[in-house]
């Protein structure tokens, strides 16, 4: 009897913590959607043209990264969502984590926010599914051919993907996003 009532009292704290952690996931979806709809505002107001280039792709992902720098070492950490414009009219969200490595000198902390722009759907799943990285640094000093998603203010990051990055100054014209990995966050999706 005292083994049934332990069993019963520990299926009743597993469902129990299971809902409060459904509920602290369901919380943290909806201030990742609310900060996503902020970056975009953001991006918006800072290139209107982008608008159009965000609405005409395949998908897009929505990034807000901390990052700090001290002296030889720093990284940063993010969170984020992918979201995949369906045949149907519908849209699939995949929401994300990113992790940074930098190395070399300096000092500082940075605050950023990134929308990818992907120009097909294989752009879009290759980079929720392999868990992308971006181990280069762009600029976008030479003037891009406006072909697909390709817009003044937009980086070219690989086939199909393209990059706004914006920081409290506004639209940055560099991607600094070296050593730089995005992946699906597990417990959210």
């Amino acid at each position: 009897m005292k083994r049934l009532i332990g069993m019963l009292g520990a299926c009743a704290l597993l469902l129990v913590n299971s809902l409060v952690l459904g509920a602290d996931a369901g919380k943290e979806r909806a201030e990742i959607r609310k900060a996503s709809a902020k970056v975009l505002a953001d991006l918006y107001k800072a290139k209107p043209s982008a608008k159009q280039v965000v609405e005409s792709a395949a998908g897009y992902a929505t990034f807000t990264n901390f990052g700090m720098k001290l002296l030889v070492a720093g990284g940063g950490t993010g969170k984020g969502m992918a979201v995949r414009k369906k045949a149907d009219g519908g849209r699939q969200e995949v929401f994300m984590k990113m992790a940074e490595v930098q190395a070399g000198l300096g000092l500082g902390i940075k605050k950023f926010k990134l929308v990818f722009v992907f120009d097909t759907a294989a752009a879009f799943d290759r980079f929720v599914s392999s868990g992308w990285e971006a181990s280069a640094q762009a600029t976008a000093a030479a003037k891009t051919e406006n072909k697909g998603a390709a817009s003044a203010g937009a980086i070219p990051m690989s086939d199909g993907i393209w990059l706004f990055q914006m920081t409290d100054k506004g639209l940055a014209l560099e991607a600094t996003i070296k050593g730089t990995k995005y992946y699906q966050d597990k417990d959210l999706n």
